[in-house]
């Protein structure tokens, strides 16, 4: 990645502290952080000041569009803005447990870092978080987006196929998988924790101990993995 909010929330407690507040609420603030660095990347990320004209032209055709829904109908526009945030919120749900390792910042390193591990290492950090294992139409909710392993094993699988490989790849047993109490709870618990993951009490694990602490919902998980955010 390229921006470090831990560093950003250091220099600026006073956002951190709003930032909390709002988190406390279940209002994605970290996220929506991220979120508005998006919109405006190639303003405030320096190697992408070629891309300005095409961010302002996506800017300015997206405004409009909301512009005129907030002309034809107000409510229809404030709805449309809960809808987002809780696709945001849904997004980090999903996201915050799928793996144990924390962000990099080499998005723009030269030469590129190598990489850590191979594809037994990727298998070991990476988790699947499914809302049912019994069932499996509650996952279609998700497209099957907690079934994390098997898409890391095999990306390019559709996401109809993916609960039926992972029981070919990882086999039947629910203690595979992180269910979902469990990402509820933490997920709940811990929500005004997941910026510096500093929750007290809890140690720091990774791997299969990550994997059996998340199943009793002691880790905090993380805010701002999502792909929406590329940078």
């Amino acid at each position: 990645v390229w921006f470090d909010y831990e560093a950003f929330f250091e220099r600026h407690p006073w956002f951190y502290r709003l930032t909390i507040k709002l988190e406390y609420f279940y209002i994605p603030a970290h996220d929506l952080l991220m979120h508005f660095i998006m919109v405006f990347s190639s303003f405030i990320i320096p190697q992408r000041r070629n891309q300005r004209a095409r961010n302002v032209t996506v800017i300015l055709v997206r405004a409009a569009a909301f512009a005129l829904v907030v002309w034809w109908s107000p409510m229809a526009a404030l709805l449309y803005a809960v809808a987002y945030m809780l696709m945001m919120t849904v997004l980090r749900f999903m996201d915050s447990l799928q793996h144990d390792y924390p962000y990099h910042l080499t998005l723009f390193t030269e030469p590129y870092p190598e990489h850590r591990g191979d594809l037994e290492w990727e298998q070991e950090h990476t988790f699947s978080n499914v809302i049912s294992f019994r069932w499996e139409w509650p996952n279609w909710l998700v497209l099957n987006f907690g079934y994390h392993n098997t898409h890391h094993a095999r990306p390019t699988t559709p996401w109809y196929q993916l609960p039926r490989l992972h029981r070919e790849l990882f086999g039947d047993d629910p203690a595979r998988v992180i269910p979902l109490w469990s990402q509820l709870r933490l997920f709940h618990r811990f929500r005004t924790y997941r910026v510096f993951h500093d929750a007290p009490g809890l140690a720091e694990v990774e791997g299969a101990d990550f994997l059996r602490a998340a199943q009793q919902a002691r880790v905090t998980g993380g805010n701002a993995a999502s792909f929406l955010t590329s940078f």
